[in-house]
C-alpha cells in the first residue's frame, strides 16, 4: 500500500477532532452536575454513578475493540461506533434516570475509538516524528476536556436546561462518523517497521489472543506503566468530576452568589494547563530519549509525584483564597498532563505492531476498573459518608476531605512508573526483535510457496 504524507496528515487531523469531541461529551457532564443535582435533588453517591456507569460500559468493551482493531478493518470499526455514540448521547438529554442506564452505552463509541486510534497513528508514523503526532492527537484530551466544562456550563446557563448541552455534539460525531468511513486511511499493521526493513508486501500478522496475553503479562514496562496510568486515571477523573463541584460549594460557602463562571474558569484552566503540559511532556520526550533510554518513564514518575502537593494544597485553600487556588489547579494540571505523550509512545514502542489494540484496551479495561471507573462514585461515597447536611460549607468540607486521597494515589502512580524506568529499554529492544521476527517468518514461508511445485497457481 503506497501512502502519502498528505494522507497520513489528514488522518491525524480527523483522528484528533475526534478525540477533541470524546473528552467534550466525556466531560460536558461535569460542568452541568450543578445543576442537574439540585434539579433531582441527588446526593453525592448518585451523582457519582453517572459517570461510572458510563467508564464501565467504556472499559469493559475495549478488550472486544482491541480484539478486532488488531485483525479488522479500523476505519469500520470506529465509524460505526461514533454512529452508535453519537445517538446515545443524544438519547442521554431527555431524563436523568434514562441518563444512567443510555450513559453506559456511550462508551461503545468511546472504545471504539480510543483502543484503536494510537495505533492508526503509530503505523504512520515512527521516531521523533510519532512522538509529535502522538502530542498532537493527545492535545484534543486536555483541550476536550475544557470545552466540555465550558460549552456544557455555558450552553446550559445560555438555555436554562442542562438537556441542550448533551443535544450538540451528536450532530458532529455523525460528521466525522463519515469521516471515518470515507477520508482517513487505514496503514497495513507494522507499515512503518515494513518501510524500514524493506518488506511493505509483507503484512504483521495477529498471534492468537492468548498468546498476545502471556506477551504482555510478561512485559514488566507495560504492567508498571498501567499500574502508574491507573493512578492517574483515578486521580484525573476524580478531580474533573467533583472539582468544579466543590469549587462551586466553597464560593456559595463564602457568600459569593455568582458561580456561573466557575465552569469557564475551570474550563480554561484545564485547557491551558493541558496544552502546556503536552508540549512540554512531548518536547522533554523528544530531548532527553536519545541520551537516556528509559526518560519516558521518568517523566511520568516525576509529573505525578510533582503534582500531588499543588492538588492537596489547593484543596486546602478553596474556602481562603479562590485565586490562589485556580493558580495551584493550573500547575497541578500541567504536571498531570506531562504523562499523556510518553505513556503512549511507551507502548507503541514496547508492544510489537501486531498486537498494539490489545494492549491498548487492557491498559484502557484495568486503568478504568480501577482508575476513574470507580473515583467519582467513591467521592461521592466518602462525602456523604462525612455529611449529609445540603449547605454549601458542608457540602465543601464533605468534598475536600474526599478529593485529599487523590494526592496519595498520585504518589502510587509514581513509584508505578519509576519502577517501569528499569524494564523499559530491555522491552524496547524484545518488541523490536519480535516485530522483525514476525516479517522474516512471513518473507521464509513466501519464498518456500514459490518454489514449491505443489503450491496452488494463483
Amino acid at each position: 500500500m503506497v501512502m502519502t504524507a498528505r494522507q497520513a496528515y489528514i488522518t491525524v487531523g480527523v483522528l484528533f477532532l475526534i478525540n477533541l469531541l470524546n473528552y467534550m461529551d466525556r466531560y460536558t457532564l461535569a460542568g452541568v452536575l450543578p445543576m442537574i443535582k439540585k434539579a433531582f435533588g441527588l446526593d453525592f453517591e448518585v451523582a457519582g454513578l453517572l459517570q461510572t456507569v458510563f467508564i464501565v460500559s467504556y472499559m469493559s468493551l475495549a478488550p472486544i475493540f482491541g480484539y478486532l482493531g488488531d485483525r479488522y478493518n479500523r476505519k469500520i470499526i470506529m465509524g460505526t461506533g461514533i454512529l452508535i455514540w453519537a445517538g446515545t448521547t443524544l438519547a442521554t438529554s431527555f431524563n436523568v434516570w434514562l441518563m444512567l442506564i443510555i450513559r453506559g452505552c456511550v462508551g461503545i463509541g468511546e472504545a471504539s475509538y480510543s483502543t484503536i486510534a494510537p495505533t492508526i497513528i503509530a503505523d504512520m508514523f515512527s521516531g521523533q516524528q510519532r512522538t509529535k503526532m502522538l502530542a498532537f492527537f493527545y492535545f484534543a484530551i486536555p483541550v476536550g476536556s475544557g470545552l466540555g466544562y465550558v460549552s456544557g456550563s455555558q450552553i446550559a446557563a445560555a438555555t436554562k436546561s442542562w438537556r441542550w448541552a448533551f443535544r450538540i455534539t451528536p450532530g458532529i460525531a455523525v460528521v466525522l462518523s463519515g469521516f471515518c468511513f470515507f477520508v482517513i486511511t487505514d496503514p497495513p499493521r507494522g507499515h512503518c517497521e515494513q518501510v524500514a526493513q524493506n518488506t511493505e508486501k509483507y503484512e504483521v500478522k495477529a498471534t492468537t489472543w492468548k498468546a498476545d496475553m502471556k506477551a504482555l503479562l510478561r512485559n514488566k514496562t507495560y504492567v508498571w506503566t498501567t499500574i502508574g496510568f491507573t493512578c492517574v486515571a483515578f486521580t484525573t477523573g476524580a478531580l474533573a468530576f467533583w472539582a468544579p463541584t466543590y469549587i462551586t460549594s466553597a464560593e456559595l460557602a463564602q457568600g459569593i452568589t455568582s458561580t456561573s463562571s466557575t465552569g469557564l474558569i475551570f474550563g480554561a484552566i484545564t485547557c491551558a494547563a493541558g496544552i502546556t503540559g503536552v508540549l512540554i511532556g512531548a518536547e522533554s520526550s523528544r530531548r532527553f530519549r536519545n541520551r537516556i533510554p528509559y526518560a519516558d518513564a521518568i517523566i511520568c514518575a516525576v509529573g505525578l509525584l510533582a503534582s500531588a502537593p499543588f492538588v492537596y494544597v489547593s484543596l486546602f485553600l478553596a474556602e481562603v483564597s479562590l485565586p490562589l487556588v485556580w493558580v495551584l489547579i493550573f500547575i497541578g494540571e500541567v504536571l498531570i498532563n506531562l504523562n499523556w505523550t510518553p505513556i503512549a509512545d511507551i507502548l507503541l514502542y514496547t508492544v510489537p505492531p501486531a498486537r498494539r489494540s490489545t494492549a491498548e484496551a487492557f491498559q484502557i479495561l484495568f486503568s478504568h476498573l480501577f482508575g476513574d471507573a470507580g473515583s467519582p462514585y467513591l467521592i461521592g461515597a466518602i462525602a456523604d459518608s462525612i455529611t449529609t447536611n445540603k449547605e454549601p460549607a458542608f457540602q465543601a468540607f464533605a468534598l475536600k476531605y474526599a478529593l485529599s486521597i487523590t494526592t496519595f494515589v498520585c504518589v502510587l502512580g509514581g513509584a508505578g512508573f519509576l519502577m517501569a524506568s528499569f524494564s523499559l529499554e530491555k522491552d524496547r529492544k524484545e518488541a523490536e526483535f519480535q516485530t522483525e521476527h514476525n516479517i522474516k517468518n512471513q518473507i521464509e514461508n513466501y519464498d518456500e510457496s514459490i518454489h514449491d511445485d505443489t503450491a496452488p497457481i494463483i
